[in-house]
Parts: C-alpha cells; sequence; structure tokens
C-alpha cells in the first residue's frame, strides 16, 4: 500500500508512489515577500534559503520526483520579477523531475515555467493522489490509498500554563469520509473512498495559516472538516497532539 511519510523536523513529506518516491512540498509560495511589502510588513527575501531548503531536501531524501502540491508561486496571475526569477532558478536547480499540482495561485506559472502543471482536480501517481485543495478533487484522485492536499495551512495555537500562546504548523491525518464528495457530486456516489487524507502545513513561513483548534477560524476546502472529521494533529517534529477539535 502506498504510504506518506512527513520528513521529521520539516514542512514536507515523502510518499511512496510505488515506480517512484516524491518529495510532497505544499504551499511554497515563491516571492511572498514582495506582497508583505506591500502590505507594509518587514519582509526580507527568503528566496535563496527556501531553494536550498528544498534541494537539500531532495539529496537527504534520495526523492526521484519533487511534487509541489499546490501554490508554488504567490501572485494570482503570471509570476513577474523576483517572484519569476526565483521560480526559474528553483526549477532549473532541481536534480529531479518536477510536477506542480495547481493551487489557487498558479494560474500563470505554465506560461513563464519549464514544469509539468495538473489540473486544479489534482493528479493520481500509484496509490497516492494529490490535490491543492481548493477546489473538488476528481474521482481517480479519491481513490487513492492517500490523498493529499495543501492549501489550508494548518496551524495551532497552543496555550501554556501561565497563559502565554504560540502557533505551530500541523500536520493533519486521517480517514476519509466520502459522503462530502457525494453530496456535491451525484457521480461520485459510487466512487470507492476508502483511505486516508493527508493535510500537508505550509512549506513557507511567511504564509500564515488556519488555526485548526481554534473557535471561528475556518476551514478554506469545499470539503473540510467534513471529510476528514477524526483528523489527528501532529506538529513537525512527529508529536501526537490528538484531535485537533480538542486541543
Amino acid at each position: 500500500m502506498a504510504g506518506v511519510e512527513p520528513v521529521p523536523g520539516r514542512p514536507v513529506a515523502v510518499a511512496d508512489c510505488g515506480d517512484e518516491s516524491a518529495l510532497v512540498v505544499a504551499d511554497y509560495h515563491a516571492g511572498i515577500e514582495a506582497s508583505l511589502r506591500r502590505d507594509g510588513l518587514e519582509a526580507p527575501s527568503r528566496a535563496d534559503e527556501r531553494r536550498d531548503r528544498v534541494l537539500s531536501l531532495v539529496v537527504e531524501t534520495g526523492a526521484e520526483r519533487v511534487v509541489f502540491l499546490g501554490d508554488l508561486g504567490h501572485r494570482i496571475g503570471e509570476p513577474r520579477g523576483a517572484e519569476r526569477d526565483e521560480l526559474e532558478t528553483l526549477v532549473a536547480d532541481l536534480p529531479v523531475p518536477a510536477t506542480l499540482v495547481r493551487g489557487n495561485h498558479d494560474g500563470g506559472i505554465a506560461d513563464v515555467v519549464d514544469i509539468d502543471v495538473t489540473p486544479a482536480e489534482g493528479v493520481r501517481v500509484g496509490g497516492v493522489g494529490f490535490c491543492h485543495g481548493h477546489t473538488w478533487p476528481s474521482r481517480d484522485v479519491l481513490e487513492a490509498d492517500v490523498v493529499c492536499v495543501g492549501h489550508e495551512h494548518p496551524a495551532v495555537r497552543l496555550a501554556d500554563e501561565v497563559g502565554g500562546s504560540r502557533v505551530e504548523r500541523v500536520w493533519l491525518r486521517g480517514p476519509l469520509e466520502g459522503a462530502p464528495f457525494a453530496e456535491h457530486d451525484d457521480a461520485a456516489r459510487d466512487t470507492a473512498v476508502s483511505g486516508e487524507l493527508v493535510v500537508c502545513p505550509a512549506f513557507n513561513e511567511y504564509s500564515g495559516g488556519t488555526w485548526v483548534n481554534v473557535e471561528g477560524q475556518e476551514f478554506l476546502a469545499p470539503f473540510l472538516p467534513e471529510a476528514c472529521p477524526d483528523a489527528q494533529a501532529y506538529l513537525l517534529d512527529g508529536t501526537r497532539l490528538g484531535p485537533y477539535r480538542g486541543l
């Protein structure tokens, strides 16, 4: 059976897709600093740091492909300026093939960067389905042993005994429920949904997130949280926090 294993301490995973292994990187958001500066925030560029981390992780894990799980870029339209430069350099420097699962920020990337781009409904590679999560996955993706999505940038707010708090990026994992997809699309009623859902943390630290354990924080994906009501939360170091709803 296919498997997806997070790399301890890093916001990435390695997926066993059968014929090859893939480094899974969600929500890279190249060029996000320009957007933050327009909003008046101090945001030095981390483009080189992001690229070097991905290149190092490819070598460290021995992955044979990189799957960018949506939002490789940050602009909604065609990348420009420093963002375009960052994307072109990253893709050119990768020592293995790369696939971009189209996210809501990836509209113009295929026009300027030489990378394979999937439809927004995602793609299935062996027993692993990949979809960014901003739209409904295809039936083929839903029938995979494991379905990986991004988009949410999941995080938890943790309080300490003296009243302080901190926010930590997390993985969400749990059984994938088919009911929301059947309700959305009659054709999905006959889809064999019995796998695991993995909601991946954002790779980019600047990109913020959904505090999944804070009341009033809404999930972004149209199928969450109903598609995985029993999801468990895990810190990047592998610590299991338990059901995210009870944190």
